[in-house]
């Protein structure tokens, strides 16, 4: 019996796994075609080409993978399990003994190892070509004296090497050092400014700043009310020089996290990243949950072609809901960890109530 019911198992589970590859496929090439249709616009600015938009959208495929695993669990077990039934299989499951709180718990199991996985692409995979994608598109755009970094970017400009840690809406910065150096290579000047914004052009104005200058064996050091870099970077340009906030993996948010609080600045939209990151195995396990009602719970249909549909809905509310969430976090400056939390605490008592009268 104990074969019989392992059989059964590897059934249930590699039908999971099927229809989870089946949908997560289709929605990675969906979406990577939206992408390629934006990424498009940059073809023939700078040294961007139609092979570097292909290159774009290869190389952030394995991000678009981890975000999107919690709605490929959940259609792929509704598809999985619809099919199932339709063909009465799982009737017949149920009549050899095998209990519908065995085949959920297979499900759920399933689910985990895709859940960890898409938590270990989310880690160490996706951020460091997510990361090379974006600076690799920039320098073509605009060459190569641009350099993204995990905390803000470096530019060079002639003899000048500038460092940016944090750019803001409104072209505005902050944390921004500047490195002269002259015709022999030594350091000529160092500025530390603790603000600065973008002017009309690409002039840049530098507040709070200490200016050093080395001078044939002295230092002289000042703090002008400006210090101003011309012809550097625009508005447009600075805007999509900064990393976005999911780029990053759990472990450089945190700690990118800490040296914004450390520094007294606003780091709600890296928390609201880390905190839906390290809920992401939650979320898949609530969206797991949730595709066995449309099979067991009180919200079954006729059959899988229906459930699937009915499956797209609820996904697509649920991301959208989990977007809300997230805006309204960062617009009225509520906790990003409850923020973060409340979509997949939503989903996941959703399921258990409808899940309570099948059992």
């Amino acid at each position: 019996m104990n074969d019989k019911l392992r059989i059964i198992d590897r059934h249930l589970g590699r039908t999971t796994f099927q229809g989870f590859f089946l949908v997560i496929s289709l929605l990675v090439v969906l979406f990577s075609v939206f992408e390629l249709l934006l990424q498009l616009d940059y073809v023939g600015k700078g040294a961007f080409l139609i092979g570097d938009a292909f290159g774009y959208v290869a190389l952030t495929m394995p991000k678009r993978f981890a975000d999107l695993t919690p709605m490929a669990v959940l259609l792929g077990s509704v598809g999985g399990l619809g099919m199932l039934s339709d063909h009465e299989e799982l009737t017949a499951m149920q009549v050899a003994g095998v209990s519908a709180q065995r085949i959920c718990r297979t499900v759920l199991a399933t689910s985990t190892l895709l859940m960890l996985a898409a938590l270990g692409v989310s880690e160490f995979i996706a951020p460091p070509l997510d990361q090379y994608a974006r600076t690799r598109r920039f320098q073509s755009i605009y060459g190569n004296d641009i350099m993204l970094t995990k905390h803000g970017f470096w530019a060079r400009q002639g003899s000048m090497f500038i460092y940016v840690d944090k750019t803001l809406d409104g072209g505005k910065a902050n944390d921004i050092e500047v490195y002269e150096f002259d015709e022999q290579g030594a350091l000529r000047k160092f500025v530390q400014a603790r603000n600065g914004r973008i002017q009309a052009g690409k002039e840049w104005v530098l507040t709070d700043a200490k200016v050093t200058a080395f001078n044939e064996g002295h230092v002289d050091q000042r703090t002008p009310d400006e210090y101003r870099i011309a012809d550097f970077l625009s508005l447009g340009q600075a805007a999509v020089l900064e990393l976005p906030a999911d780029s990053l993996s759990i472990s450089d948010l945190y700690a990118y996290i800490q040296i914004l609080a450390r520094k007294g600045q606003n780091a709600n939209r890296y928390e609201l990243a880390f905190w839906q990151k390290i809920y992401l195995p939650l979320t898949t396990a609530a969206m797991a949950l949730l595709s066995l009602t449309f099979v067991f719970g009180s919200t079954r249909l006729q059959n899988a072609w229906q459930r699937i549909f009915t499956a797209m809905l609820v996904g697509t509310l649920i991301y959208l809901m989990n977007q809300i969430f997230g805006q309204l976090s960062l617009v009225l400056l509520l906790p990003p960890t409850l923020m973060a939390l409340l979509p997949s605490a939503i989903i996941l008592a959703v399921a258990l109530r409808l899940l309570r009268h099948a059992f």
